[in-house]
């Protein structure tokens, strides 16, 4: 049964909620509050508060005009979605200061921010999760296609308070159009992107369609399709010291005369230029409502995400014990060669609304719900592993108040619940539930130079694995502080202060058994307790003379910290990872610069730096494991009107701070080249986009990534796109 009998009142009373009022959004008038980036890109043609047809929305926190509790905060515009797009919505935002992307396969990338990833990382649709498995696992894919993404809001720091206790590392909030926020003045509005690229073969292609059905009332469908070939690689698929130890074992086996293994782990140690099983597959399509009167709007969507994707393995992972098994060596390593791939689908319901309370102390109530049923499905060759199923359901209720120029602010609440089951072989997590009930308030004071704002929550969790009899509750508090200071040129700076609390995932509680997808024997602990971390943060950020700056330092202070580390024990053939906690301590340094140094009549030249360096350790001097490198971007922009022309490097360092049993990873160096065709201008855009990645075609890996050695990226790649807006 989806809601158990015991939370019955409570969710029919959000889904009366749901029907009666018009749900929440993170889009507010942008005179109550803009969450602007770093860039503060607030374009002028913008001619409806909140949605302008050519790719611009102002996304805004309710109550708040800056909201600089989330110092580091990031947009992505259509545009840019244009130029860094990518399959998985971690490898979109990769180039952004302070993140980084678990790049487990081509089919599965989820956003790193700040060395932070999984259950304290947050992935939003409008505001709300998405509801799927990508957190518990790294083999899983996000279910956002970013080919229908208009707007992408990286949001680092204390998010905590406005998203819940997983976005304790930030969070990564995707807009779409999928629940219309304006009536079309045109009859029909059409929004088109489509790619092609050569290092994987990519085909793919997404269109939405607004109509206005009435003066009111409006129409949008959506859908998107993209297929990919196995990876083109630069170089050899395993990293050296992985590659070493196969060639290694292929002549051991050599010598004992087993000359067919022999030769199999040769060929594995020795596949270079393409990384075999890395093929991708996902369709999307949606469609939704919306009536609309002034303030007061009221829209639901129904959409559908479905994807089939490969999960590139380890070679010869279980092959050294496959003579110790009673069935013999030749059917552990039969077993062995079978590919794995992943099929998912998801259909997922929506809700959206404000409505004008006139006069009193709050003047708009902002309502937001989603439904979601996921199905996962992890194939071994043609034969049925292990599925996943979820059902949720979260609702999130706001109250803005009636801005009285010295004193704005929101309060809310907002209701979680998860149906989690697994069946099959591999089904390492028990089933479980999970719900969550929480309050929040955010405030901001000061109409001047000086600014403060002040945000809390308190937030109940309930996690109940019935299977094993076992139940865990949580009640946290979460707290920001932060002061700002405005110069009359724009430029902020401010210090935040945060205390934050997670309670431990069911995933972390109950995991105990093996995951073929990631080739780990993972064990959770039920006796966890709740990660808890003080965290304080400076920061610049705004305009110097014509360009831009944003910087950032920050430490955080954890008290039982989870993290998943390798044990060195094996289990059915596979490496123990176990969830463990302890005290740690997180620094960390982001910025970008972009800064005009020429500007001519018809031409004019950007000079873009970005960079970010993260330090975790845990209370014993063990490095936090997967934390990413020092990483630097240097590039230049030349901007002549219907043309744009970037070059850029991007260097990132080698991480030779392991924690036990990881592999350093080398330095490497990427060279990307783009130019940008704007062939009409006014209200009717197009931009063709032409690009080539990697130019000089090294090997690169990223740290965070659980495959790092044996799943490079892509090596040289040229690409190809249109965007349109008619």
């Amino acid at each position: 049964m989806f809601i158990p009998r015991n939370r019955t009142v409570l969710a029919c009373g959000l889904s009366l909620i749901a029907l009666s009022a018009p749900l929440a959004a993170m889009a507010q008038d942008a005179d109550d509050a803009t969450a602007v980036s770093d860039a503060d890109q607030i374009h002028d043609d913008v001619h409806d508060r909140r949605v302008d047809y050519q790719g611009n929305i102002i996304v805004t926190a309710t109550g708040l005009t800056q909201l600089d509790v989330l110092a580091g905060t990031s947009v992505f515009e259509a545009a840019d979605i244009q130029e860094n797009l990518a399959g998985q919505i971690g490898d979109v935002l990769a180039k952004l200061p302070g993140v980084s992307a678990t790049s487990f396969s081509p089919g599965a990338s989820r956003p790193v921010l700040r060395g932070f990833s999984g259950e304290r990382v947050r992935v939003l649709i409008d505001g709300l999760g998405t509801i799927d498995v990508s957190n518990t696992s790294a083999d899983h894919a996000v279910t956002i296609d970013p080919l229908t993404a208009e707007r992408i809001e990286v949001l680092r720091g204390p998010a905590v308070m406005l998203y819940g206790s997983q976005a304790i590392g930030g969070a990564v909030n995707v807009i779409d159009k999928r629940i219309p926020r304006r009536v079309p003045d045109e009859p029909v509005h059409v929004d088109g992107l489509a790619a092609w690229d050569s290092a994987s073969d990519l085909r793919q292609g997404g269109l939405s369609v607004d109509a206005p059905l009435a003066d009111r009332l409006v129409v949008h469908v959506d859908g998107s399709w993209r297929k990919t070939n196995d990876l083109e690689i630069a170089g050899f698929a395993l990293a050296p010291e992985l590659r070493a130890d196969l060639l290694a074992d292929a002549a051991e086996e050599a010598e004992e005369g087993h000359l067919d293994e022999a030769a199999e782990l040769s060929e594995a140690a020795n596949q270079r230029g393409v990384l075999p099983n890395s093929a991708t597959r996902t369709w999307t399509a949606n469609a939704g409502l919306a009536f609309i009167d002034g303030d007061n709007t009221l829209g639901l969507s129904l959409g559908w995400y479905d994807s089939r994707y490969g999960v590139p393995t380890q070679p010869g992972m279980g092959h050294a014990h496959g003579g110790e098994d009673e069935g013999g060596a030749e059917e552990t390593e039969e077993e062995g060669e079978e590919n794995v791939t992943i099929g998912l689908e998801q259909f997922r319901a929506d809700l959206r609304g404000e409505l004008d309370l006139g006069d009193g102390a709050f003047d708009m109530l902002h309502l937001r719900a989603g439904y979601s049923d996921y199905t996962h499905t992890e194939f071994e060759g043609d034969e049925t592993g292990t599925v996943f199923d979820v059902k949720g359901l979260e609702a999130r209720l706001e109250l803005s108040q009636k801005n009285l120029g010295w004193w704005r602010g929101s309060i809310g609440g907002q209701f979680y619940h998860r149906d989690f089951a697994a069946e099959g072989a591999e089904a390492y997590v028990a089933p479980n539930l999970t719900d969550q009930l929480s309050l929040f308030t955010l405030q901001e004071f000061g109409s001047g130079p000086i600014q403060l704002e002040v945000a809390a929550r308190l937030e109940k969790t309930d996690v109940e694995a019935r299977t094993l009899n076992q139940s865990r509750d949580f009640t946290n508090f979460s707290g920001a502080v932060g002061l700002i200071y405005e110069s009359e040129g724009g430029l902020r700076t401010g210090i935040n202060l945060s205390r934050a609390a997670r309670a431990p995932s069911a995933e972390e509680l109950y995991s105990n058994g093996p995951h073929i997808a990631t080739q780990a024997f993972e064990i959770g602990d039920p006796n966890l307790s709740t990660e808890k971390a003080w965290g304080a943060e400076a920061f610049v950020r705004g305009n110097i003379g014509d360009g831009r700056i944003g910087l950032s330092v920050y430490k955080s202070w954890f008290s039982d910290y989870i993290y998943l580390s390798e044990n060195g024990a094996e289990e059915d053939g596979l490496p123990v990872f176990q969830y463990l906690q302890s005290d740690a301590d997180y620094f960390g340094v982001e910025g970008e610069l972009s800064y005009p140094f020429y500007q001519g009549n018809d031409l004019t030249l950007v000079a873009d730096l970005r960079g970010d360096y993260i330090r975790a350790t845990l209370d014993d001097g063990t490095p936090v494991p997967r934390i990413p490198p020092l990483s630097l971007l240097g590039a230049l922009e030349a901007q002549t009107g219907p043309f744009d022309a970037r070059a850029e490097v991007q260097w990132f360092a080698k991480q030779d701070r392991l924690a036990p049993f990881e592999t350093q990873t080398d330095a490497f160096t990427l060279v990307n080249l783009s130019l940008a065709w704007h062939p009409m201008h006014g209200d009717k855009t197009v931009t063709v986009l032409l690009a080539a990645d990697n130019v000089f075609d090294v090997t690169g890996r990223r740290h965070a990534s659980f495959t790092k050695d044996f799943v490079p990226l892509a090596g040289r790649s040229i690409k190809a796109s249109v965007r349109f807006s008619l």
